[in-house]
């Protein structure tokens, strides 16, 4: 039996929503994509012209990154959100998605990217990642905190 599907999301674009009621701490998939350089994913991103802010990068610990654009699941099509109800877990090169808290039926599921930029948080930075979740205690962007 499914328990997730993607559709039109009403935070951004596409999302990942729940077909069943999710327990917490549920293992809900594995975010797949090609594994890359972050040099090499730097230059591929720069290549297609995105300038939105929006990409199908997640960072491991390494310093690589997946690439969901290319050879990835319906995990690239998590959106994020301020007040999470699921966490991303690196285990080894892979990644997986885990519920944190239960998740009812219908409910949309969302990570914190908790996104980081090199050099100054310009405003043009801040606008290119800015935060649509609406939850309460929204920081505003999909940005990471500062240390």
């Amino acid at each position: 039996m499914r328990r997730i599907t993607v559709r039109t999301s009403p935070v951004h674009g596409r999302g990942v929503f729940a077909l069943a009621d999710l327990p917490m701490g549920a293992l809900l998939l594995e975010y797949k994509g090609l594994r890359l350089s972050w040099k090499e994913a730097q230059r591929v991103h720069a290549k297609s012209g995105a300038e939105d802010g929006h990409t199908f990068l997640f960072g491991l610990d390494d310093g690589s990154v997946i690439d969901g654009a290319r050879g990835g699941n319906s995990a690239r099509w998590l959106n994020h959100s301020c007040a999470p109800n699921c966490e991303a877990e690196q285990d080894g090169e892979r990644v997986f998605i885990r519920a944190i808290r239960p998740i009812e039926k219908g409910q949309e599921l969302f990570i914190d990217y908790m996104l980081t930029v090199e050099g100054r948080r310009t405003a043009a930075i801040r606008r290119l990642y800015a935060c649509r979740c609406s939850a309460v205690g929204c920081r505003g962007t999909m940005l990471a905190g500062r240390r």
